[in-house]
Parts: C-alpha cells; structure tokens; sequence
C-alpha cells in the first residue's frame, strides 16, 4: 500500500472548507426535499382494467446473458458493499422451501412451473460444494446463474416451442424478486443499498413490456389487466417519509403541504436527476470541492475504493430517477437545474467543521422503494456520464445541501431525540445487544433516504450516528445499554475498517473515543462509590464498553490513566471508612447495653459485604492491559482495598468494644458469656483470614488473642470443674456387663469388651480438646498453654476414673462368698476345731475363685482407656505443643525460682521378720501409707501367711515442701479389728532428693522386722508432657494393681504348690542330685562340692505331678477369665502370675537382699535340681506352645525371658561355690562396674557435656537410669521404649546382687555383707554429690534436669 504523508487538514472539498451553521429550519428542508422526491419516484399503483387480446410475445432484445454482465459490471468482484450480507443464505433457504412445498405468500409462486424450477435450484442449493463456493464467494450473480441454468433445463422438459425462453427470464425474475425480499425482510437495505437497488433494476430488465408475473400466471383465469399508474395527487397524507419529516422536527402537515406547493415546480424528478448528473461529473473530474477528493484521504487505496464504489452506485440511482418518469426524463440532457431560493443561514459561516461530523443508520427498503417498478425502458439514448455544462458545476443542489454530512449529523440528532421520547418506538432487534429503543423503522427510512440524495459514505454515516449517539450519553438521555446498543448497531452497518475512512472521519472517532472514555469514567467513579452499598450499581456494563468498544480500539490514545487509578483507588478508600462508620455506628451508644452479640453481628455483616463485593467483582477493574499503546500495570480490586481498609480498623474497634464490654461487665459483677466470647473470636478470626489470603506478606495490625484468650482459659476453668462430674455420671449409669451374648449369640471381639462409661469419658475428653482446636487459636504459644493446662483436666478426669473404677474392682474382689461369710461368724473355738478337722482330712479347700464379669469388664475398660489416651496424646501432639513452649521460654537464668510441687514416688517394695500375730504362726501384712495429720494416703494389698512380703506398689505423694511420712503395717483379719504389726516414719524432704534419683530406705519397725521404701522425687512442672505422663502412669499402675488382685487370688496357690514343704514331699519318695551334680561337672565349678549319693531317685513324672494341680488350678481360672477378658489383659494376667511363679522360686532358692545374715537356708542339689525342673515345666506351661502347629499362644517369650529369669538361672553358676569364691568375685563384679561408670563419667567430661548422669540400683548405688519417671511414661511408644531400655540394660550390665543375696546363708559373710554395703551408700553419695554439682554448673539442659530445688518451674 503506498501511503501519503500524513494529512491534517480538515479534508479537499468545498464543503468542508466552508464552515456552515446548521439551524434546524435548514435541516428540515433539506430532509423534507429528500422525503417529497421519494414519493415522486415510489411505484405508483395500477388501475384494473380488462385484458385485450393476449398478443404474440416477443422477447426483448436484450438477452438474459446481457444482463447479466452489465449486472456483473455493477457488482464489481472487488467491492465489498455489494455483496450480499453474511446470514443472507441461512435466510434464503427457507423461502426457497415455502415455494417448493407452496407455503410463500403471492399469487405468482403458485403456478406448478414455478414450484418446479425452484425445485430444480433448490437441489442445486442445497449441494455442498456449490453451498461452500457461494458462501465464500458471496456474490448475487452466482445464485441468479445458476436459478437461470437449473430453469432453463426444467422448462425445456415441459414446453415443446420456444416459449421456455421468454418463461425462463420471468421465473428468474421472481427468483430475484424472492432475493430482494430476503434482504428487505431482514431490514438489510439499509447496510446493502446498492445491492437492494441492482437488484430491483435487474428484475425489471428481466420482464417484458408492462406484464406483471402475477398476473401472467392468471391471464388464462381472468379477464381483467393492469392499466397505466394513476396521476399522482400530491397530497402530504400521500407521502409516508414527509409524515415521517413532520413528526421528526415537530412540523405539522399543513406546514409541510404549504413547503412542497411553494418549491412543487423546482423539487421536481428532473432536478434529482440534475443533481446526480453533477455530482457525477465533478467525481469525474477528481479536484473538485463538491464531492471528496483524494486529499480526503488516508491513502490513495482508500480513495481509490471508494471512487470505484461511488461511480457505478450514481449510475444506479440516475437509472432509478429516469425509470421513475421514462418518457420524460430519458430525454433530458445535461443543463443547468433550477436554482432556488438558498435559507439565510447557508449564507453564514458555520463553526461545524468537516471532520467533526457524526454517522447515520441506513436500513429497510427506502432503496426498493424508489427502485421497485417492473417496466422494461428503451435507455439507448441515455447517457448517465455525459459530461455536464460548465456552469453546472459551480450551481447549488437542489437536494444535496452545502455541507451534507453536517445536515445529516443534525437530522440524525432530531430523530434519535424524537424516538427515544416516543414511548411507541419498538426496540431495534440488533446482533449481540439486548433490544433497545434507539430508532424507529420510520427514521431509519428517512435516514436512508437522506444518505442515498446526500451520497453520505456508509463509514461517515456510522461515525456521524456515533457522535450523535455520544451528545445523547453526555446529556444523561441514554443509559449505557443503549450506548452499547449504538455502538454494536454502528459497527454492524460497515465492516468498520478505520483505513478506508476519510481523515475528517477518523479525527472525528478519535474526539469520540476520548469524549466517551472521559464520560465512562466519571461513570465509572460514581458507580464504585456504590460499591459496598448492600446493593451496589452493576459496573459490568461500563467495563465491557470500555473493554470492547474503545480499549480495543486502535484509533484510541489513552490519557493518563495511572493518574485516574490512584484517583479511584484513594476515593474507594474514603469510601470503605465511611462505611465502616456507618456499620459502627449500629453499635448501642450506651455502654451498658453493649453486648458481646452485637459485635458476632457487625463482624458478620462485614464478612457477608466482602463476600458480595468478592462476587461482584470477581476480576480487577483497569487490570493488566498491553495493546494500542495503553499498558495499565496497575489495577483497581474494590474487594483488596475494602480489606485492606476495613478489616484491619473494625478489628481495632472490635478490641476496644470489647474491653469496654468486658469492664462494664466487671462493674456490674457478671462475666461475659463464654460462648460470646468464642463466637467473636471466630468472626474476626475469619476477618484476619480473609485480611492474610489478600495480603499475605502484611502482618495483622490486631492480635485477636490478646484480648480474647481470657474466655478460653474461662472455659478450661469450668471444664475442668465439670470433668470429675461427667466420669462419676459416666460410671453411675454403667453397669459394666457386656451383653453381646446375650443379644447378639455370639462372642464379642476385643473391641467389643469395654463398657459404655469409659467410651463416654473419652468421648467428652476428646470434644473437649476438638472445641479448642476448632477454635484454630492462632497465637502458638498460648494454644500451647492451653493445651496444657486440658491435659492437667484431662489427666484429672482420668485420674478419678482410675480412682473410682479400682475401689469398685477392690470391693468386688475382696466381696465374700457365703462359705467365707458362714466361717466368719464361727467362735474362736469353731476355728480351731474346723482347722483341726482340715488338717486331720487333709482337705485340699483350695477352689477357682469365681471372678466377676463386671470385674474382668474394669480391667478391659482400663486397657481400653490406655489406648485412647494414646491416640488423644497424638492428636494434641504433645511433643509438638512441648517443643513449641520450649522454643518460646525466656531463658533459664542462674538464679532460679523455686518449684511450688514436688511428686514423690514411693515404692513399697519388702519387709523382713515381721512379727507373726496369728495362730498359725504367720501374719497377713498389709502397709498404709499416712501423714503427719494422720490423713492416710495408700494402703497396699494383703500378703496372706507371710512374715517376709514382698509388695511392689507404687504411689504418688504431691506436696509443696517436706513432710513427715508414716508406714503401718497391719494384719489383716477376717474378723474383728486389725492387728498392728509395727510402724515406722521416713521425712521426705525435696532438698534431699535434688539429683531426682532413686533412693532406698531400710526402715526398722517400732516392733520387730523392717520395711524397705525405694523413694524418688520429680518437680510437678506445668508441662504437657508431664501431665499426660502422670495420666498414663495413673491408668498403668491401675490396670497393675488390678491384675496384682487378680494374681493374689491365685498366689496363695502358687506359694502352696512351690513351697519348701512341697518340695519335701516330692523329695520324701527319694534322693538323688546325680542331675545337678553333673551339671556343676561339666562347667567346672564343681569346687569342693560333696560327691553324689545314690538312692532311689525322684523320676520326672512325679516331679511333674507336683506342679500339675497348680497348672490345672490355673487352666480352671484362666478359663474364668477368657470369657470377659480381652487377650491382651489376659497375657497381662498370665505375665503377672509369671512374675509371681519366679519371685515365689526364687523365694526358694535365696533370701531377699540385705545387709544382714538370713536364718533360711541352703537347698540341696537335689532340691535345686527339683526347683529348676519346676521353673522349666511352668515355662513350657506359661509359653503353651501348639503340639500340632508349634505356634506358641501363651505368653511371649520375650516376657517369660525377663530380667528375673536370666538372674535365676545365672543363679546355678553360683549356688554350690565356696563362700570365699563367691566374695571374690563379688569384689570383681563391683570393681568392674565402678570403673565403667568412672569411664562414663570421664566421657561425659571429654564432651563438655554438663547434663547430669541419672544413677539408680540398690541402696542409689551408680550405673542405673530412671526409667519410671513422668515423663518417660507420656504414651505407650515412650513406655514401650523405657521397658525395652531396662531388659537391654540388665543383660548388659551384670551385677553381683544374686551373690550377695546367696551370701545371707552364709554366716561367715557377714561381716563382707556389711563392709560391702557402706561402699555403696559412699558410692550412691558421691555420686549425687557430682549430679548436684553438674547441675548447679549446667543452663538447664533437660527438662526434668532444670527442677532442682529452688530451680523455676517452666510455665
């Protein structure tokens, strides 16, 4: 494309040049001209006359082919405007069936040829190759040749002369009668007029002298014809566009008749037609100031294109005038046209300027009717391009007026005015826009009218409607769907391509652009000042015309639009703090009446305007735009900026109201309720939520939980209150039977052996913690705390269940059978004599005790809370919650606080030669544990016929500093009171106890024997992990105390059948330690070991017997238990009563330890041969290995296998050996355990290591972890760790405690065992002493390691 240098003028021809004032009188004038010469040139209708004689017809002689391509000539191949329009063949087609199936109204298309001509076209149209060509070809000619081919063929077959010729070009003259009515019918005359116009002049070639083809398909059926047109009457009511003028500008029709009488002999065909002439003769000439020139233009393309549209489109109109008045006009030749009076006004310079005209609308069928007449004229001697006078040129118009596009501008403007106020104009159905009222038919007629005399470019007519169109928006006189609207109807008229507009035309759109975009704008603030109203002003409309319609428009320059967004930006801030007044401003005045609720309300209403805001803008507005040289990088959310100003202000209110709500509760001596408080908190946390997606790099300027963390810690107070409640109603409502069946007849399953109380307990307890992490606090360090100080509830709760369900266990246990009530009540004298028959009938009274189901049902309850609180510790994560405070913890300081509590934990572990208080010569002993207040706080179980028990119960004494302890032993009688057996006191002071490590106490009764406390001490810290940890240790040591009931109903069965007398009556039958003796042969230890005896030995059988009524004995109660119990507490039981198996053996082999001789004594070979045959026959029975399957289903061998099970059967090594062996290698045996632990030591100071060491054993003697501390029992994993930690450190740290104890029964170890005992007390002293030492010099580096005396307590 060649381009000129860019033109800035105001455009070439005269009448742009000249500025011309436009009044609305001119303009009436010049459209009621064009208005009166449309009525001159409509088809005038025709007078019924009768038919003469049909004559011979004669065709015309000019072919079809001829017409054809002066109908080519005119359609140029190039020329877009006369193509037919887009959606012109979808509409087509159905016509084209109605004449098929005789649907299409008109006599003509009736006839049976018509129907099968159009038949024949129609299966040609309906051909996809011909369909596709069409469509992309989109010329007229296409359709009329090949309707002309398919009629030709069709008619042939049916007329045997030549008649189908002149036939044929009536039937394609209808066929081009259907195309011109498509294109009226859908109103696109307007946008295709030279089409229109071509059209009608091809179907009047096409008929012959004056027949219509309607009535050429009657003449055999009727007998009346059509006579030449009447006169014309020129009467206004007459002529539809003049009634259209008169409306238009306000004029009535007699003012209108009195104009056209007046100027009646100038307004005539002939200066119509003198007027195009001209007009034609200076488009010849090209320089001329009458028509645009090339200067006019862009380019020269661009001119070119329209010259070569312009020429054949005045061809077609001077054609049209001429067949209007044939015998008049044909024979007119060129000359000057009349020339009329000119208004004052035309006289005056006007300020309107060339190219700052506006567009117009073309529509319906203004052309066709101008063009409609179906009369064949003999134009040989008409010359529509002959050169005009000279002195035509310079000769004013008779229709044209001096600056059209101005004129067409101002009539534009009067009918847009007229029909948007007449409430009877129907919407405009336009492509893409919703119907709007914008013109009427009537006004797009007159308009077309205007634009078709006036020669108005189809492009200038857009633009001028436009800027009409903007004067009316500018005005406020239409909204912006009707803007749209205009717009969308302005781009359909024209294919819009701004390179073949005049330069007056795109400076034009240029000013419209920018004038639209500053009113868009100004709209566009107002409307967002609406934006958080409950129910804003849609902007949706504005941005999609901006979008659509200017943004993308190339023509446009963008202004400074960073400027405008920071200007809507800080007006949608002012706007979101007033709104956050008007909200405020809801809240009560007085500050009495103010109320939590009120706030969970405004919080709400906020939360609910931000998630309209978010819905109606769901993208920003003035976002991220890059095309035509406009590049917004910043845009504009509503929703960003009212949370941004809204949320973080509200919040700040919101803490104040509450405070204020909160004193003024104070004054009044009420609280604020909990749930307010909750229900506040989760509203503003969803405000901080929103506030943190949207802004995720600003921190929250409020922190929520400052002001809010008092109603959680309310709540965990009232929780905690209520706890002890919701476990006693719990337990009261369960009666712990398991009914499954009963109702179901069936064995219930593991899951299935617990009872409803402990289901509930944890159900509440989990609710509970599920309410504070629904809470989702966001504050880490007081959720840690919070969590805290639950577990301290929680462990609370438990710790009563625990309480609760062990006394009802005890209670059911300890409950008498009638046998034993009946035996209570005997005299002491009925006694003696019911023990003397016994013991002469040797009657065997021992019976399976019968265990209650409801007991058994405890037991499993416990279990099953042992695996609940385990999965609760998971999801508190309490290492989590833990590590978080310890990250969080002021540092530990030199100078410490003192702790406020301590947990003692006292083990009850022995006692030795009590005093025998019955007549059997034994006692039944029992300790309780007491203060100095006498307040008693543990009592053991009972050891039946002992004067050595050995109890192993575990209790937690708390207390704040020290305190005196007291230990009674009691015998324990069926009847009457209790006998004291003896007392003693130990003073549990925590500044003894400052290394936190075990130590044991022998302590001597007031009476005879002494008891032995193994004592250690944890500071009670406001830890997590410690209350959880004390929460397990309470369930563990209930559900061992349980199972110890369970296993002392059976241990006075164990201790009859694995007693020293037993063992002698197994032995009476005979002697024979060959066994054992052989043994110590072949390991060489033998020593000085007595030589074997011979004698009728004891065979396996019998030793087996002696231990078959216990095995059976137990079958019998195991099967009891096996009915309620869960497998898991029936191995526990089964474990226990292990345990019991090998305390009670190794109660046969060796003395307890201690420092003192023991008076039992050492059994023989052939008695330690006997005893370890029992152990192993009760190995076998506790494993109970499959004789078929070989799959064990006992108990575990790694719990058979225990510590005490190595320690007897280390126990053959040493039992034989002289007493002298027996003290060296004790001496070896300690030495090498000093020197490891020296090396431990001298380790931990190579590594700078200031943590202490924890030292344990006998008498506090080194070497020892805690492996029963708080802490170390926080869950099941940790227990689990901590038992496998003491198997693996017992195997691997051997000790001489079994020698010691076998030198007790050995007189002349005495004085060995007491020497050997100082060494320790000195050893466990030093060592203590060093762990003080350690911590006292250590920054706190473990968490039980920082609580010492007088060392703080982490909160």
């Amino acid at each position: 494309m060649s381009h000129r240098q860019r033109r800035t003028g105001l455009g070439g021809s005269q009448r742009s040049r000249h500025s011309v004032l436009v009044t609305a009188d001119d303009a009436y004038t010049y459209a009621l001209r064009c208005a009166y010469l449309a009525y001159l040139l409509q088809p005038r209708p025709r007078r019924q006359v009768p038919a003469p004689p049909p004559p011979q017809i004669h065709r015309s002689s000019t072919s079809f082919h001829e017409l054809m391509r002066d109908f080519s000539s005119h359609t140029s191949r190039g020329s877009k405007g006369n193509k037919f329009p887009k959606g012109f063949l979808p509409a087509l087609q159905p016509r084209l069936e109605g004449v098929v199936m005789g649907r299409e109204p008109g006599a003509e298309y009736k006839d049976a040829a018509v129907k099968r001509t159009f038949g024949a076209f129609y299966a040609a149209f309906r051909e996809p190759r011909f369909y596709e060509g069409v469509v992309k070809s989109r010329r007229a000619e296409d359709l009329v040749l090949i309707f002309y081919s398919s009629a030709t063929k069709e008619l042939q077959k049916v007329k045997q002369d030549d008649s189908w010729k002149w036939l044929s070009d009536r039937h394609v003259a209808l066929f081009v009668r259907l195309m011109h009515s498509v294109i009226k019918d859908k109103d696109w005359v307007g946008s295709n007029p030279e089409l229109a116009s071509q059209l009608a002049t091809l179907e009047s070639k096409l008929l012959q002298h004056d027949q219509n083809l309607a009535e050429e398909t009657r003449r055999t059926s009727t007998a009346m014809v059509s006579a030449p047109p009447a006169p014309l009457s020129y009467n206004v009511n007459d002529m539809p566009l003049v009634k259209v003028v008169a409306r238009t500008f306000g004029v009535s029709l007699q003012t209108c008749q009195q104009d056209i009488n007046a100027n009646r002999s100038a307004w005539t065909e002939k200066a119509a037609l003198m007027d195009m002439k001209a007009y034609s003769n200076n488009l010849s000439l090209g320089n001329t100031r009458r028509t645009l020139r090339s200067d006019d233009f862009d380019t020269d393309e661009a001119w070119e294109a329209w010259r070569k549209l312009e020429t054949p489109a005045l061809s077609q109109i001077m054609l049209g005038i001429v067949q209007s008045n044939p015998s008049e006009l044909a024979k007119t030749t060129s000359g000057p046209s009349p020339i009329t009076a000119r208004p004052q006004s035309l006289q005056q310079n006007s300020p309107y300027p060339y190219h700052d005209l506006s567009r117009s609308s073309t529509s319906s069928d203004a052309s066709s009717s101008m063009y409609g007449f179906d009369h064949p004229v003999d134009m040989g001697n008409f010359d529509v391009s002959s050169p005009a006078a000279d002195d035509t040129l310079d000769t004013p118009y008779t229709y044209i007026p001096p600056d059209p596009r101005i004129y067409f501008r101002h009539v534009v403007e009067k009918c847009l005015s007229c029909d948007l106020r007449d409430p009877d104009t129907l919407p405009m159905d336009i492509p893409g826009a919703d119907p709007t009222v914008l013109l009427s038919k009537n006004s797009l007629d007159l308009l077309n009218e205007c634009c078709t005399r006036w020669r108005i470019p189809q492009f200038s007519r857009s633009i001028l409607f436009l800027d009409a169109v903007r004067k009316f928006y500018q005005d406020q006189d239409i909204d912006l769907v009707t803007l749209d609207a205009a717009w969308l109807y302005a781009k359909g008229a024209t294919d819009f391509d701004w390179r073949t507009w005049t330069i007056a035309d795109q400076n034009l759109y240029r000013q419209i652009l920018s004038s639209i975009h500053d009113n868009l704008l100004r709209d566009l603030y107002d409307l967002l000042q609406h934006a958080f109203d409950p129910k804003s002003k849609p902007v949706g409309r504005v941005m999609y015309i901006l979008n659509e319609h200017i943004y993308e428009d190339p023509l446009f320059t963008s202004g400074n639009l960073e400027s405008y967004i920071e200007q809507l930006k800080e007006g949608l801030r002012s706007r979101a703090s007033e709104v956050l007044k008007e909200i405020v401003s809801e809240l009560p005045q007085d500050r009495n009446e103010l109320d939590p609720f009120h706030l969970v309300e405004l919080t709400q209403k906020i939360i609910k305007l931000a998630e309209k805001i978010s819905k109606r803008f769901k993208e920003p507005i003035m976002g991220h735009r890059s095309n035509m040289g406009i590049h917004l990088t910043r845009s504009v959310d509503p929703m960003m900026i009212f949370v941004e100003v809204v949320f973080p202000e509200y919040a700040a209110v919101a803490r104040d109201v509450v405070l204020e709500i909160m004193q003024a509760y104070q004054e009044k001596n009420q609280e604020v309720e909990i749930e307010d408080g909750f229900d506040l908190y989760r509203e503003l946390s969803e405000i901080r939520r929103i506030y943190g997606d949207a802004f995720p790099k600003n921190k929250f300027a409020i922190h929520l939980e400052d002001f809010l963390a008092d109603f959680v810690w309310r709540w965990i107070k009232n929780t905690d209150a209520k706890v002890i409640g919701w476990v006693d109603e719990a337990i009261k409502h369960d009666d712990f039977i398991i009914r499954i069946r009963e109702e179901q007849g069936r064995e219930p399953t593991d899951d299935e052996r617990h009872t409803m109380s402990v289901v509930d307990i944890f159900r509440s307890l989990n609710q509970t913690v599920d309410y504070i992490k629904k809470l989702e606090w966001k504050d880490e360090v007081q959720y840690g705390k919070f969590m805290t100080a639950l577990a301290k509830t929680l462990g609370s709760g438990v710790a009563r269940y625990c309480e609760v369900l062990e006394k009802l266990f005890t209670f059911e246990m300890d409950k008498q059978t009638p046998e034993q009530e009946a035996a209570a009540r005997q005299t002491r004298q009925q006694r003696w004599m019911a023990m003397a028959r016994d013991a002469w009938s040797n009657k065997d009274k021992i019976e399976p005790f019968q265990f209650a189901p409801e007991s058994c049902t405890k037991l499993n309850n416990i279990e099953f809370a042992l695996q609940q609180l385990d999965k609760l510790e998971h999801t508190v994560d309490v290492d989590g919650v833990a590590a978080t405070l310890t990250r969080h913890a002021p540092p530990v300081t030199q100078q410490r606080k003192k702790a406020s509590n301590y947990v003692f934990t006292i083990k009850i572990v022995e006692a030795e030669d009590l005093k025998a208080m019955d007549i059997n010569g034994f006692s039944d002993p029992y300790v309780v544990l007491g203060d100095e207040y006498q307040k008693r706080l543990a009592k053991t179980r009972v050891i039946y016929s002992n004067l050595n028990p050995r109890w192993e119960e575990t209790v937690d004494i708390t207390t704040q500093g020290q305190i005196w302890l007291t230990a009674t032993v009691w015998d324990w009688d069926t009847v009457g009171d209790h006998d004291c057996v003896g007392r003693t006191s130990i003073k549990l002071d925590p500044s003894n106890f400052g290394d936190f490590l075990p130590k044991e106490y022998w302590l001597d009764l007031d009476t005879q024997g002494r008891l032995l406390l193994r004592v250690s001490m944890e500071g009670e810290r406001d830890d997590i992990q410690f209350y959880f940890g004390r929460a397990f240790r309470t369930l563990k040591r209930t559900e061992r105390d349980m199972t110890r009931q369970i296993t002392d109903k059976l241990s006075a069965y164990i201790h009859h059948c694995l007693s020293r007398s037993a063992l002698k009556s197994v032995l009476s039958k005979g002697y024979s330690i060959s066994a054992v003796s052989s043994l110590f042969s072949r390991t060489g230890l033998g020593g000085n070991r007595p030589p074997s005896t011979s004698g009728h030995g004891v065979t396996e059988a019998e030793i087996a017997a002696a231990v078959v009524p216990l095995t059976d004995y137990f079958n019998e109660n195991f099967a009891i238990l096996n009915q309620t119990l869960t497998n898991a507490a029936l191995t526990l039981v089964m474990s226990k009563l292990w345990k019991e198996v090998l305390v009670t053996i190794e109660g046969l082999l060796v003395p307890t330890l201690s420092d003192k001789p023991s008076q039992q004594k050492q059994l023989s070979p052939q008695e330690t041969e006997t005893v370890f045959k029992w152990l192993q026959l009760m190995f076998d029975f506790f494993h109970a290995v499959d004789e078929h399957t070989g799959e064990a289903t006992g108990v575990p061998i790694d719990v058979l296998k225990s510590p005490k099970y190595h320690e007897l059967q280390s126990l053959n090594f040493f039992y034989f050996e002289s007493t002298d062996n027996l003290i060296r290698t004790s001496e070896r045996m300690a030495n090498a355990s000093a020197a490891r632990q020296q090396q431990a030591r001298q380790k931990l100071i190579e590594k700078n290591n200031p943590a202490p060491t924890s030292f344990g054993g006998f008498l506090g003697v080194p070497g020892a972890k805690r492996t029963k501390s708080v802490l170390m029992s926080r869950n099941l994993g940790t227990m689990r760790k901590a038992k496998e930690e003491k198997r693996r450190e017992a195997q691997a740290e051997p000790n001489d405690d079994m020698i010691l104890r076998i030198l007790r029964m050995r007189p002349e170890a005495a004085s060995y065992l007491k020497d050997r005992n100082r060494q320790k007390e000195r050893l466990a002293a030093a060592a203590a002493a060093e762990a003080i030492v350690r911590q006292s010099m250590s920054s706190g580096g473990g968490r039980m390691g920082t609580m010492v005396p007088g060392g703080p307590s982490r909160r």
